[in-house]
């Protein structure tokens, strides 16, 4: 069978022939060409049609110009290339057919005319490059079908479900965030309870050392090395002396700040506490607050139990009444009833009662601080007014500035070098350590002499103030006590010169109650025996007045002036 498209067919009636060449291959893997420009005419043959027509040398372009006749036209159209899809046929590569020659990149493809159509299966050749403008087929899996050709696409279908499983995801990773936020968050309040429980029983254990009372540890008090000494301790000392206007007598306290045990204390002072003065005589306490003042007690005071004493407060009962008064009543525990000292019947109910916790006014608060019954020793009045002045404390203000406007309120004139500033700011640091439980009250012993022990001086002397006790010395001199008998008041003054100037320490000893007509010398122990001859002898006594007898605390003798005393005689 001829191939139409044979070497020779085509050929125009000038002797010439139309020549076409492949420039490709289409979806189906048919070749299309594309026209060539004429080659020189060739020998016509015979044309059964009566047209001139040539062949072609082969199906194929051999790269030569040769003149191809026009292929065959049943629609009469001549010179024009067959093209199966009707004129202006489908280009898939976009070319638009027309006649005549044209430039090699616009000219016209045509299929081989003996080809079938799109279910036919070609003959496969090997595809060249595709051109740079060629336009690349879709792809995808979807087919459409329009007109002779199907054609692929990717369509993405809905999906009703994808919703439901996007929700689910966001659900489940909601609820695992919630569940790692839960875990966090009971992982910190477990760190946060362990944290404070470790606060806590460090705490416990800091404190249980710190008091001692942890087995097998030391406190740091019982430590060697671990403590400040009591002679090292920082503290502030005021004596207040209470002056009862009423019976003439005074009681004496002494309130110390220590600042570095963060304690306070009222000290208790006996009025038989010995003391010496300057000019070297033995004296007692309430014998200095009445003959040497303020400033020469402080100072006695000072030698005695080795303090430093910053200041001395005269606390008159009226100013002590106002006081209780400007803080509000004080509250204490009563040990005894005290009568009124303003009842004019006996038998009369009594101003203050015994009891706990018994609220004082002001006028109460004075009269049981200066309350001694009937039988009762000093130290039982002393006591009371202790229990008033630590009572006072408590209801203090805290407040330097507020605990100063009540001893201004209080309108007395302090001793020098003591301010109402010192005073306030002072009785304020006390009230807070009254308050907070940190406040004793306790007693300072003597001896029937009125010495101090060397178990005082540990007790009291040096773990509270701090000081060593120097009481007078009972051998640098014989303690004499005076007693004038005689009727002339002068006559102590006297025998005070006359002892001190022959070496003996002198006590005043008051005033009998009636003259007598001869002297004694009395001593109480054996050993003092000589030392009372001594004292006869120094006063121009005779020999027979020394005995043994009772003699008064604080004395190694005691010596009864009677009329006999001659001054001036020794």
């Amino acid at each position: 069978m001829n191939d139409r498209y044979e070497a020779g067919y085509g050929d125009d009636q000038y002797g010439g022939e139309d020549q076409y060449e492949i420039v490709g291959y289409d979806d189906y893997g048919r070749p299309m060409y594309q026209q060539v420009p004429s080659r020189p005419p060739r020998q016509q043959t015979y044309d059964p049609y009566g047209q001139q027509q040539g062949y072609a040398q082969g199906g194929y372009d051999t790269g030569q110009q040769q003149p191809i006749p026009p292929a065959y036209d049943p629609y009469g159209q001549q010179g024009a290339p067959y093209d199966p899809y009707g004129a202006g046929g489908h280009d898939p590569y976009g070319q638009a057919a027309s006649g005549g020659q044209q430039p090699r990149g616009t000219e016209q493809t045509a299929y081989i005319p003996q080809q079938t159509g799109p279910d036919a299966q070609p003959q496969r050749r090997p595809q060249p490059p595709e051109e740079p403008d060629a336009q690349a087929p879709p792809a995808g899996p979807e087919r459409q079908e329009g007109g002779e050709e199907e054609q692929f696409a990717f369509v993405e279908e809905p999906d009703g479900e994808s919703e439901d499983v996007i929700d689910w995801l966001k659900f489940t990773e909601n609820r695992t965030e919630r569940r790692e936020e839960a875990r966090r968050r009971a992982r910190g309040r477990i760190i946060a309870l362990g944290v404070a429980l470790a606060l806590v029983v460090t705490g416990g254990v800091g404190y249980l050392w710190y008091a001692g009372k942890l087995p097998g540890v030391s406190s740091p008090g019982s430590a060697t090395g671990t403590t400040v000494s009591a002679g090292a301790q920082k503290r502030d000392v005021i004596v207040v002396h209470l002056h009862n206007t009423g019976k003439r007598d005074t009681s004496t306290v002494l309130l110390v700040d220590n600042a570095t045990t963060k304690r306070g204390t009222t000290v208790l002072l006996p009025n038989s506490l010995a003391l010496t003065d300057d000019s070297g005589t033995t004296t007692t306490l309430a014998k200095s607050v009445d003959d040497d003042g303020s400033s020469g007690t402080r100072d006695q005071l000072d030698t005695v139990l080795g303090t430093d004493i910053q200041g001395t407060w005269r606390l008159d009962t009226p100013y002590l009444q106002n006081l209780v008064e400007l803080v509000g009543n004080i509250e204490i525990d009563t040990d005894t009833d005290v009568p009124d000292p303003d009842a004019k019947k006996k038998g009369s109910a009594p101003l203050v009662h015994q009891g706990k916790a018994q609220t004082l006014s002001g006028k109460m608060a004075v009269a049981y601080a200066t309350y001694r019954g009937p039988g009762e020793t000093e130290n039982a009045q002393l006591a009371r007014f202790g229990q008033v002045m630590q009572g006072a404390l408590r209801k203090l203000s805290s407040d330097p500035s507020a605990a100063t406007t009540t001893v201004q309120t209080l309108a007395q004139i302090l001793d020098p070098p003591l301010t109402d500033k010192d005073l306030g700011t002072f009785l304020a640091k006390l009230a807070d350590l009254a308050k907070g439980g940190k406040y004793r009250t306790v007693p300072l012993p003597v001896q029937t002499d009125g010495t101090l022990s060397a178990g005082t001086s540990d007790s009291v002397v040096k773990d509270v103030l701090g000081g060593t006790a120097k009481s007078p010395d009972a051998g640098s001199a014989v303690r004499v006590a005076v007693q004038n008998a005689t009727g002339a008041k002068d006559d102590t003054e006297k025998a005070r010169v006359t002892l001190l100037g022959g070496g003996f320490g002198f006590i005043e000893g008051g005033t009998a109650s009636g003259a007598e007509a001869a002297s004694e010398v009395v001593y109480s122990d054996a050993a003092d025996k000589q030392d009372a001859a001594d004292v006869a002898k120094t006063l121009g006594l005779p020999a027979g007045s020394v005995t043994k007898g009772a003699v008064s605390s604080g004395a190694d003798v005691l010596v009864v002036l009677g009329q006999d005393y001659r001054p001036g005689t020794s």
